[in-house]
């Protein structure tokens, strides 16, 4: 972990998306942080010494999602896959497909091989998985603005290492170079997740804050009101290989998406962090719109 001394930084962005304005100051007390996202190693060491069950890895309970048929109630999460050509970017089930038996075990799904992956980050985690790990290590999960300063590694600029995305064309993180969700350019040589500290630490020390995957914070992103099943959401921030100039330009500190918390993915991640008096956050599960898109 890294100490990190706290203090005011400048939070938001101006230039991109709506939710992160307006950009503010703000103060953060200190904390120590991961190095890098929690990778499977470390979570199959918490596994080990629990036997601890991810949200992935239990089969849901139709009482739980309204809808949902009966066969598709089996253990499994979501990952993508490249389409064949350009897709409407509004609808993102063109990408991303549910999977029987995708798990931090097996992140491409049941019929895939036990992928030897101990050095890239876990993925497949709900909310309540990054959690448990949490409290388990003696640690939580940052707050939005904590993560945040930790991110912009000391600078007041809108990458985390500058105002130039690839400067002099140099890849400083792992995320989409082409036209996405179909023409991955691997620039950055990674068509998935790469392992932690492929790509240069920010000033603070840290990898991974951009792109490779998103990672979990414990503030809640407003629900809309008007929707009949309102869904407790988490903000992720940092982007992920996912994240393309074409689509999502959320490979930034400022950038800040809401994740229902119990719909893990092949593209989310976590790290924890450590303050003198460790806040303690319940795990918890409830009804989305998961069903919908398990079909």
């Amino acid at each position: 972990m890294r100490y990190l001394p706290g203090g005011i930084f400048t939070m938001g962005s101006d230039h991109f998306y709506p939710e992160e304005r307006p950009r503010r100051k703000v103060r953060v007390d200190p904390f120590w942080i991961d190095e890098t996202p929690v990778t499977n190693r470390q979570f199959a060491e918490f596994v080990a010494a629990t036997g601890y069950c991810t949200f992935a890895e239990r089969p849901p309970r139709l009482s739980d999602y309204p809808g949902m048929r009966p066969e598709m109630a089996r253990a499994g999460s979501f990952v993508f896959q490249r389409t064949h050509g350009p897709v409407d970017l509004r609808d993102h089930t063109q990408w991303w497909r549910f999977r029987f038996g995708a798990s931090w075990r097996r992140p491409l799904g049941e019929s895939s091989p036990a992928e030897a992956l101990e050095d890239h980050p876990v993925i497949h985690v709900a909310y309540q998985d990054a959690v448990a790990y949490a409290e388990w290590a003696g640690k939580a999960l940052p707050t939005e603005a904590e993560w945040e300063y930790a991110a912009r590694g000391g600078l007041e600029a809108e990458f985390a290492w500058g105002d130039e995305l690839a400067p002099e064309g140099k890849m400083l993180a792992n995320y989409w170079q082409g036209e996405f969700p179909w023409v991955n350019l691997l620039l950055d040589r990674w068509e998935r997740t790469s392992p932690v500290a492929s790509f240069p630490p920010n000033g603070f020390g840290l990898y991974d804050m951009i792109g490779n995957v998103w990672e979990w914070t414990c503030d809640g992103f407003a629900c809309d009101p008007r929707s009949p099943r309102p869904v407790p959401r988490k903000v992720l921030k940092g982007g992920s290989h996912l994240c393309a100039p074409n689509y999502c330009q959320r490979y930034r500190p400022a950038a800040r998406a809401p994740q229902a918390i119990d719909s893990p993915t092949s593209h989310i991640g976590f790290r924890c962090i450590r303050r003198e008096n460790v806040d303690r956050v319940a795990p918890y599960s409830t009804v989305t719109d998961f069903a919908r898109l398990r079909g």
